[in-house]
């Protein structure tokens, strides 16, 4: 979710904390008390990428922390919350099986790190599992790097996130989703206007280019549904 407060300064805020990822980073409160998360980016493109992350995730509905914009341009924050969870392996069948219905969004979006590093990038509070860091998800790696040719057209993200021992959280998390589940994961993505996509891309300050690169790979996922219709049914044995 994106807050429609006006953007806030560091300066006018008082450092309470230290970073808890890899990014550097702070806990940060205003005179009402409020506590933010900040991150500091490599760039202004770096967090530029990840609040259109955070709308394309709010587009979707999938739930995240409350990104908050900043007067400095190389810096991003979501509004701070107490988790009653934090970590993959902490939740239980049904807070999992919530994870599991934005698959087909983490994969649209590219966000490779949607489980975490070490299975906490899912969190959860009052019964509900977030996405708590999207710094991920489209054309950079959580540590900043970008991802090149590999953020292409082709969803492969669907497959990889479910099978990649290097990403032993999202295997963990992914894995066991049957059939019916993924169709119903892809279809949160495969609904949504293609012109709406290029909207708030744009609206956001992305370029046309990654609005069609978006447009595009929201098609390679429906066209696997569509695919699945159209394959002959099995006779019962």
């Amino acid at each position: 979710m994106i807050s429609n407060r006006p953007p806030m300064d560091t300066a006018a805020l008082q450092r309470v904390g230290n970073q808890l990822g890899t990014n550097p980073a702070g806990i940060f409160q205003d005179d009402s008390g409020q506590r933010y998360y900040v991150k500091m980016l490599e760039s202004p493109m770096h967090a530029r990428n990840e609040m259109l992350a955070a709308r394309l995730y709010q587009l979707t509905g999938a739930p995240t922390l409350t990104y908050v914009r900043m007067a400095e341009p190389e810096r991003i924050a979501t509004e701070w919350v107490e988790l009653d969870k934090r970590c993959v392996a902490h939740l239980d069948e049904g807070e999992r099986r919530q994870a599991q219905r934005w698959l087909g969004v983490h994969a649209w979006t590219a966000n490779w790190d949607a489980a975490g590093f070490a299975g906490d990038n899912q969190g959860v509070v009052d019964g509900r599992v977030l996405t708590l860091d999207l710094g991920g998800a489209l054309a950079f790696r959580a540590h900043g790097d970008p991802k090149g040719k590999a953020f292409g057209t082709q969803v492969n993200e669907l497959e990889v996130m479910r099978t990649d021992a290097d990403n032993p959280h999202a295997v963990k998390l992914f894995a066991d989703m049957c059939p019916d589940d993924i169709k119903a994961a892809i279809e949160v993505v495969a609904r949504i206007p293609g012109e709406r996509i290029r909207q708030v891309i744009v609206e956001a300050g992305g370029s046309r280019k990654l609005a069609e690169k978006m447009v595009a790979r929201k098609a390679d996922l429906a066209g696997r549904l569509a695919k699945d219709r159209k394959a002959p049914s099995r006779a019962a044995p």
